[in-house]
């Protein structure tokens, strides 16, 4: 008889354990949850935020990825294909997406660009420093010749000097051209569009040159991000529209208040130059009036010449600049190097492509990272 009943008790605790398990799957109407996956960090934190009790949020980067290079397991990508959708930026930021998104529609997983129509900046406009294929515009101790080379493949030698009164012997010309000849012949055939190649190689089929991929580091163009997020998860668990409509109406006017926050910091401070080791910033260039030095790209895996690096260290130099500002997911290098050259602190800002084990142990979200962020930038500019 004791026998029996420990039988049942037993019987009963598992049965009341699978119960709870199952309830974790169960939003508050009893219906069940929305199974999501997305990439970058505000992506997760946005849709955890629209999508409340009806919604369970994975994000494919453990913490501390670096976005640009991250490539999920089979083991993830399997999980990913049982899930309702799949949320990534859809901008460039990650490098696995394009090759993930192929396979998961196949699966019939929902695939959400969450950045879709949001006009990204020309990656140019943040790289002049960085980018080995941008620097034939921006190096003015390339000669005029080169520079004319990649634009007018039909001009002479002779037209070359006329046009720019070089010094230059026809026999130097010739050498240089012969020299660049493969890389104008490549250029021809390609449109002028070497740079994007050299981007596309580097990022596995991701072409930063196409715009800066950072655009969730703006509060006002993040908004545009959550009506993205809003409208997938309307579309997928339509009988919920109401808590969606309002969970994003609050975020997003928690979003215009933190542009509000940034706006009056940075047109208060002393100066609008940083000295930062990863170009992720460029979007509160045009937002807020910030002008950012990078020491690497749009990526940190694109890193300065010897003569662009001589480049930064002169300007922080001439700007007498005091910090050197890293990511808080990556060691860079290069930028050690022209923390040490210039004598400067090193500070932290938080490019919220992915968080950190201790981002995780402090319940961090979105708002939290980009106010230290804040407090980081009133640092570094006054």
């Amino acid at each position: 008889m004791k026998t029996k009943s420990i039988f049942v008790i037993t019987m009963l605790t598992v049965f009341t354990f699978l119960i709870g398990c199952n309830s974790d799957n169960l939003a508050s109407d009893g219906s069940e949850k929305l199974t999501i996956y997305t990439t970058i960090f505000p992506l997760e934190d946005f849709t955890k935020k629209i999508g409340g009790d009806h919604v369970e949020v994975q994000s494919v980067f453990p913490p501390g990825a670096d976005a640009h290079t991250f490539e999920p397991s089979t083991k993830t990508m399997s999980e990913m294909a049982a899930a309702d959708a799949f949320i990534y930026s859809g901008v460039g930021a990650e490098g696995f997406a394009d090759k993930a998104k192929d396979v998961l529609e196949k699966e019939n997983v929902l695939i959400v660009a969450a950045g879709q129509g949001i006009e990204l900046h020309s990656g140019e406009e943040h790289t002049e420093h960085a980018d080995e294929a941008h620097e034939d515009e921006h190096d003015h101790e390339h000669a005029d010749e080169a520079h004319e080379d990649e634009h007018d493949h039909e001009h002479g030698d002779e037209t070359h000097e006329d046009e720019h009164d070089h010094e230059h012997a026809d026999e130097a010309h010739e050498d240089e051209h012969d020299h660049e000849h493969a890389d104008e012949a490549h250029e021809d055939e390609h449109d002028h569009e070497h740079a994007d190649e050299e981007e596309h190689d580097s990022h596995e089929g991701h072409n930063h040159s196409d715009g800066d991929p950072h655009v969730w580091i703006d509060p006002v163009l993040s908004i545009s991000l959550a009506e993205n997020i809003k409208n997938a998860l309307t579309e997928l668990k339509p009988e919920a529209k109401e808590d969606f409509e309002a969970n994003f109406k609050t975020l997003k006017t928690d979003l215009e208040e933190l542009d509000k926050e940034y706006k009056e910091t940075l047109e208060s401070a002393a100066t609008n130059k940083i000295l930062v080791s990863h170009a992720a910033y460029g979007y509160w260039e045009s937002r807020y009036g910030l002008e950012q030095i990078s020491v690497t790209g749009l990526s940190p895996s694109q890193e300065p010449s010897q003569k662009q690096l001589a480049e930064i260290i002169e300007t922080a130099k001439e700007n007498e600049m005091k910090y050197v500002i890293f990511d808080q997911n990556i060691t860079g290098k290069v930028a050690n190097v022209v923390k040490n050259e210039i004598g400067a602190e090193a500070l932290i800002l938080h490019n919220l492509e992915a968080i950190t084990d201790e981002d995780v142990e402090n319940k961090e979200d979105y708002f939290s990272l980009m106010r230290k962020n804040l407090d980081t930038l009133k640092k570094a500019l006054n």
